[in-house]
């Protein structure tokens, strides 16, 4: 099966937090072949423009969110009050997850108020609303290992349907015991793309998207591969090395069972 005709949109930002990968301009030297991928405790900066109650609520994933997505709104020159958002998680907060699963099943079953709304899929989109004002359109979504690819695909039909640009957001953190013998992610991992719908100053690249039934594209480093397998949100990884590397060519994104997100990258002249 070929892919289908594709959706065209324009990158304009990319902002990236990884273990060992702190900003999109120290992934990219990672990812184009320059330095080596050195595993580390993540490191995140404060969740930017939160007041400090909100700020000591919010955990990993909403950090993530928040880290990547102002590094691409500043790389783009956006105002963040203004723009779609579309946040993708396979699991969003696993460590609240996991607490609020730990106290339900012991004797004293009061979850804390605070656990109980972090706990919804959207709480990233909430505190990111609280955070810059924006009352544009927004959507949490969830597609297991496909999450990154559905949260693409969805970015681009807001831009080309409202003629507007939208941030995409998407993130993953691991589970404590028990949970992850049972859905094993292996490393907290963020990533932020402003997309637009036409080419302006600060575009990086065209993007081309289509569905395609060929098998995923995959890393040809080793350590890349595993981060790439083994944390949803790194499916990202073949598309994100073409923009790191300049390089035009397709890429194909985990998507479905038996189909995959086709990405035709045209870096910007």
């Amino acid at each position: 099966m070929k892919s289908t005709t594709p959706l065209q949109v324009h990158l304009e930002g990319v902002g990236f937090y990884g273990p060992g990968l702190s900003g999109w301009p120290q992934t990219a030297e990672v990812l184009a072949g320059r330095a080596a991928l050195t595993l580390a405790p993540l490191q995140l900066p404060p969740a930017e423009a939160l007041p400090a109650a909100e700020r000591r609520r919010a955990g990993t994933a909403i950090k993530l969110a928040f880290a990547t997505g102002f590094e691409a709104i500043r790389q783009a020159g956006a105002d963040p009050a203004t723009l779609r958002t579309v946040f993708a998680s396979s699991a969003a907060d696993c460590d609240n997850c996991n607490t609020i699963l730990e106290t339900l099943a012991s004797s004293d079953r009061a979850v804390s108020p605070t656990r109980f709304h972090n706990s919804v899929h959207n709480a990233p989109s909430g505190y990111w609303s609280i955070a810059t004002a924006c009352r544009a359109p927004s959507t949490s979504l969830c597609a297991y290992d496909g999450s990154f690819a559905a949260g693409l695909l969805e970015a681009a039909t807001q831009v080309l349907s409202s003629g507007e640009s939208c941030l995409l957001l998407a993130y993953d953190t691991p589970y404590p015991q028990p949970l992850a013998s049972l859905r094993p992610i292996t490393h907290p991992l963020g990533l932020a793309l402003l997309l637009s719908p036409r080419p302006g100053p600060a575009t990086l690249a065209a993007l081309g998207l289509g569905l395609t039934r060929q098998a995923a594209s995959r890393m040809s480093d080793p350590a890349l591969e595993l981060l790439r397998r083994d944390t949803p949100a790194a499916r990202s990884l073949p598309l994100l090395q073409r923009l790191a590397r300049a390089e035009g060519g397709r890429v194909r994104l985990d998507y479905l069972d038996g189909m995959s997100l086709d990405a035709e990258i045209q870096p910007a002249a």
